[in-house]
């Protein structure tokens, strides 16, 4: 219980006093947004500021905060410092970085900011690399609240149906202007999820009044927890299961939608910055109340975490309650798959330069993606081992992307005379965590094909290669500082 409450303080303090010191590093001031200087009423236009900041929410907020946590807090109680100190220092200053970094560049998508920052030919692979994991993300954001569907209508074919209507709204969100779909759409669905959570978090409150030892971990739950004796040590495995409440790359193909419907730059701490805490709040809630219905039932640690949550909300709100809840957490699938799509057409036009205010080259870009998330969803669903394939290419693809991110962002302080540290720190601890995993990550660990190393020697060599990559951070930033001299 205690460790609960600390760390909804940290995420609290975290951002009145860190955020407020990240953004006097980044210094947002009254320039022209690309909102206005590239207005082209498709993707670039002034959208509110609370709209703003709603779309970003639902962006970001996958099902890594409910379905991510509901599987980590079997890590136990230390989740609950782990995410709030991670989001502070982590996910909330990349989220930060990323749209800042996008704001100075007249709205430019994470290619064009790591071709920027890194150099061209690195941006090849990663253009490449980003668009795959970004298939990769519609194909399950797609998958999974289709999933949830059919266990709320039991039924195959209640399954296909909801396959179909999720995608065909993911393409009309993607060719439609940003304020015609989402900019409409977005203010209810964020009214849902939050008060979904919220309702969650009171029933919380009504049980732990009568035993807040639910809170703590039982000796039954300790018995089935997750832990390095079973193969699931805390490092790498807790970071990649709670991405989206800590620290998620895929964030960084996001912030540049916003980016470019923003009027002032002085929005990006609480629409960037801010977002991922409450992300980081909703992620809390989650993971405590799944902390409590396993306390209380430790037999559900056993089932999977999508079929959890209808326990979680059953037991909290009841039936129909709880299904309103439910709903609200497809609600988040859909609202971050939609947008990766978006991410997906403005990339690869920004790659092609192909302008996109005419619907026809819209079109032109979105079929390939079409077919592809098709096939995807297609090979996705012949096996449940064909899904978690496409989960755990997605879950360290993910921190790769965060990695190189936060690298970028280090690069683009460094050469502003800013401390690279505030990007650099998390950027070196992700990237000691997915080296990790790729060098220990294998079958014979419970995983899927990895290097399959004894886990000690992944940590050196994982050690050494975080050693390198700072060394040639630095080295970068002093080849753009002598060109900017020159």
């Amino acid at each position: 219980m205690k460790l609960f409450i600390i760390g909804l303080l940290i995420l609290l303090g975290g951002y009145a006093v860190y955020g407020r010191f990240v953004e006097k590093a980044l210094e947002p001031d009254d320039r022209e947004t690309p909102a206005v200087s590239l207005r082209d009423g498709v993707d670039f236009m002034i959208l509110p500021h609370w709209k703003n900041m709603l779309i970003q929410l639902l962006n970001i907020a996958g099902i890594g905060p409910v379905i991510g946590v509901i599987l980590g807090i079997k890590f136990g109680v230390i989740a609950f410092v782990i995410i709030p100190v991670g989001n502070i220092i982590g996910g909330a200053v990349h989220d930060f970085l990323s749209g800042m970094m996008s704001l100075r560049s007249g709205g430019a998508n994470l290619p064009e900011i790591i071709k920027e920052n890194i150099g061209k030919r690195f941006s090849v692979f990663f253009s490449a690399f980003m668009i795959f994991l970004l298939l990769l993300v519609v194909a399950v954001f797609i998958n999974v609240p289709a999933q949830l569907v059919g266990g709320m209508i039991p039924g195959r074919s209640v399954f296909w149906i909801a396959v179909a209507v999720i995608f065909a709204y993911y393409i009309v969100a993607t060719l439609f202007p940003v304020d015609k779909i989402i900019g409409m759409c977005y203010p209810f669905f964020g009214a849902l999820l939050l008060l979904g959570t919220l309702a969650v978090f009171c029933g919380m409150i009504v049980k732990l009044i009568n035993a807040p030892q639910l809170l703590d971990e039982s000796a039954a739950f300790r018995e089935r927890m997750f832990s390095a004796e079973k193969g699931q040590p805390i490092i790498p495995m807790l970071f990649v299961t709670i991405a989206c409440g800590i620290l998620s790359g895929f964030h960084a193909t996001q912030s540049p939608i916003i980016a470019r419907t923003m009027a002032s730059e002085k929005q990006a701490r609480p629409a960037f910055y801010g977002m991922m805490v409450v992300e980081g709040f909703i992620a809390m809630i989650w993971a405590g109340a799944a902390l409590m219905i396993y306390n209380l039932f430790p037999q559900l640690m056993a089932k999977v975490p999508g079929k959890v949550l209808g326990d979680i909300t059953g037991f909290f709100l009841g039936k129909y309650a709880g299904t309103i809840t439910v709903v609200s957490v497809i609600i988040l699938a859909v609202t971050s798959g939609d947008t990766a799509m978006r991410s997906l057409r403005l990339s690869l036009a920004e790659i092609v330069r192909m302008p996109q205010k005419k619907i026809a080259n819209r079109v032109i870009l979105c079929l390939p993606l079409i077919v592809i998330v098709a096939l995807l969803l297609w090979w996705s669903n012949l096996s449940a081992s064909t899904f978690n394939q496409l989960w755990n290419y997605f879950a360290w693809g993910n921190q790769v992307l965060a990695s190189c991110t936060l690298a970028a962002g280090a690069i683009w302080l460094g050469v502003r005379n800013k401390s690279i540290w505030i990007a650099w720190l998390p950027g070196a601890f992700i990237s000691f965590v997915v080296i990790t995993y790729i060098l220990w990550i294998s079958p014979a660990h419970n995983g899927p094909a990895g290097v399959g190393l004894d886990l000690d020697y992944a940590y050196l060599l994982a050690g050494f290669v975080v050693v390198i990559l700072t060394m040639m951070v630095r080295e970068r930033i002093d080849d753009l500082k002598g060109d900017l001299k020159h």
